[in-house]
């Protein structure tokens, strides 16, 4: 299961992976929107937020649409209200979100 864990230096916010022991960079998917080219952020409703949302969900989910579907909601219910110190999320934590959302969003058409 992957791991997604995000803190702040001095000069900017790193998201990381942790997969069967591997770390890499958690890659903001510039390519599907460009809400913030600087980096990601959280704890807040902003532009690096957006960005943030969607690569994690863009990962978690490997589904570029569906992904692109989400990422705003998944904003506001999560990414929004991580602490500014840092964090940790579980891909399975995220998908629980995305579910919550997807149902929300059945349940209002």
């Amino acid at each position: 299961m992957k791991v997604y864990r995000g803190t702040r230096t001095e000069q900017d916010c790193v998201v990381v992976i942790e997969e069967d022991g591997a770390r890499r960079p958690l890659d903001m998917r510039l390519d599907l929107r460009q809400h913030s080219p600087t980096g990601p952020e959280w704890g807040y409703a902003g532009s690096g937020p957006a960005q943030l949302a969607l690569a994690l969900a863009a990962d978690a989910l490997d589904d570029d649409d569906r992904a692109q579907g989400v990422y705003h909601r998944l904003k506001f219910k999560l990414v929004g209200g991580l602490p500014r110190e840092g964090w940790t999320l579980t891909e399975d934590r995220i998908r629980a979100v995305i579910d919550a959302i997807e149902r929300e969003r059945g349940r209002s058409r």
